[in-house]
């Protein structure tokens, strides 16, 4: 084994493998953007009731997680979460300590490159703006 690679091997065994795109795993909830179906801000999200661009993508894509924004009350997403049991999609609450305009996100396990991905509302405009 060269000497780089031995010291590649031992700089990965103490700082761990170095994470892919770590400004937009920030802004996404831990995910990248090429495999977003769908994000929401955090004040969509706590807008009452729901979007059903949400619940057609959880119908549609066997696929799909629900990623969503800790730092929200759990009143703000609880219809999210119901509705992702109800159709048999995992989530994960993220709670990183990194903030995020973002609410929710629904992504596959892979790449889908899908062109919009935000519902560009008023709200979406107030906390994009920023």
């Amino acid at each position: 084994m060269s000497e780089q690679k031995l010291k590649e091997v031992l700089k990965q065994g103490i700082y761990g493998s170095p994470e892919i795109r770590p400004d937009e795993r920030k802004l996404f909830l831990s995910t990248i953007r090429e495999r977003i179906y769908l994000a929401l801000t955090n004040r969509q999200v706590r807008e009452s009731g729901m979007y059903n661009q949400v619940l057609n993508v959880m119908k549609r894509h066997s696929d799909v997680t629900l990623y969503i924004n800790g730092s929200l009350n759990y009143p703000a997403y609880s219809n999210y979460v119901q509705e992702a049991n109800k159709n048999g999609v995992q989530f994960t609450i993220v709670n990183d300590g990194k903030e995020s305009p973002i609410g929710l996100v629904l992504a596959s396990k892979s790449a889908i490159e899908k062109e919009d991905i935000f519902i560009t509302d008023e709200l979406y405009e107030k906390d994009m703006s920023h």
